[in-house]
């Protein structure tokens, strides 16, 4: 089998990461080095990435041997006996977890290894940021020690991220998805990345045509109908009577208070942030790192609101937050006061 075509190198990111010497790689098209940093807390793109880099190696050479090792439960002299070449010289990736808690064996042999890499291993190190342990590593292969690259995995957290991932699942598969199916998607697992690319992979494995909304519908219709944004959209319109229905069906699903009170709070905010500007959606886009088509919702749900009602909405919001985190017995309660708040533009027990 051919091995895959040589990508050119990708530009590096802003910030923190255009400092680095090395080669920032999407997690979508990783590359083999002599060592791999794939770095940041979100697990499926790191997962991804991975898989990617095992797919690449073995397209290349069938017998490729392949190592797991964990930085944090580590035995001395591991690291050069699987990296080592070995009888009939077949390639080797290792992959070593739990970086950010590796042991100070690790660390000392890690750095070591950096200035005489193994010909035809392929290290990778995971580490998921969450802890400055090992920075002298990360440091080291960052500015160029060992001939590493690194693919940044950063938390996918905004409305926008997800929808880019998603519509990014599709794109790699060659897949067309309707833009009203691919938002409907997206509110459906708001708050589970994991669940969020599973269901992109179960309808692009099951689904031979474009994918409309309809068909995400019937695949996932009932986490559609009751996801946190449902809830968020009906209450926002003002149709308290669906917002509560909304709502207690979210929770009989399952739905949990903290995930649904952070989308409703999301979208305050996006109205906010979009309230009293008259320039283009695509320019106000642009400028608020927002999708056009978030710029328009929001300027639909201002329909109606004032200054005042969305201020003591977000303050609800802010309330609701802290109550469904601890700061109250009944999180169910919060949540139910919050969507009071919102649908009626009152304070709540007026």
């Amino acid at each position: 089998m051919a091995p895959p075509a040589r990508r050119p190198p990708a530009r590096k990111p802003a910030g923190k990461a255009a400092a680095s010497k090395i080669r920032q790689l999407s997690w979508r098209n990783p590359e083999p080095a002599p060592i791999v940093l794939v770095s940041g807390p979100e697990e499926v793109c790191a997962e991804r990435a991975i898989a990617g880099l095992r797919e690449y190696l073995r397209a290349e050479d069938p017998s490729l041997e392949v190592t797991d090792i964990r930085a944090d439960d580590y035995t001395a002299g591991t690291l050069l006996g699987v990296t080592s070449p070995s009888l009939f010289g077949e390639p080797r990736l290792v992959r070593v977890s739990g970086v950010e808690k590796c042991s100070d064996t690790f660390l000392a042999e890690a750095i070591s290894y950096l200035e005489h890499p193994q010909e035809g291993a392929t290290v990778v190190l995971r580490h998921t940021g969450s802890s400055v342990r090992g920075k002298k590593l990360l440091d080291a292969i960052r500015a160029g020690t060992g001939g590493g690259v690194e693919v940044a995995c950063p938390a996918v957290k905004r409305d926008s991220d997800r929808y880019d991932f998603a519509a990014g699942e599709f794109a790699a598969a060659r897949k067309r998805i309707a833009a009203p199916a691919l938002r409907a998607l997206v509110s459906a697992f708001a708050d589970d990345l994991t669940e969020l690319a599973a269901a992109c992979q179960q309808l692009i494995a099951d689904v031979p045509d474009d994918i409309t909304e309809a068909i995400v519908t019937r695949y996932y219709g009932g986490r559609v109908e009751t996801s946190a944004f449902a809830v968020a959209d009906t209450a926002i319109a003002g149709r308290y009577g669906e917002a509560l229905l909304a709502l207690r069906q979210a929770l009989a699903s399952g739905s949990d208070p903290v995930p649904m009170v952070a989308a409703i709070a999301s979208k305050l905010r996006t109205m906010a942030r979009v309230a009293g500007h008259r320039e283009s959606s695509s320019a106000l886009a642009g400028r608020l790192g927002l999708k056009d088509w978030q710029i328009d919702r929001a300027r639909r749900d201002l329909m109606g609101w004032n200054e005042t009602s969305l201020g003591m909405a977000i303050q609800a919001a802010a309330r609701a937050d802290a109550e469904v985190k601890g700061g109250s017995r009944d999180a169910v309660f919060a949540v139910e006061r919050l969507v009071t708040v919102i649908a009626t533009r009152q304070p709540f027990g007026s």
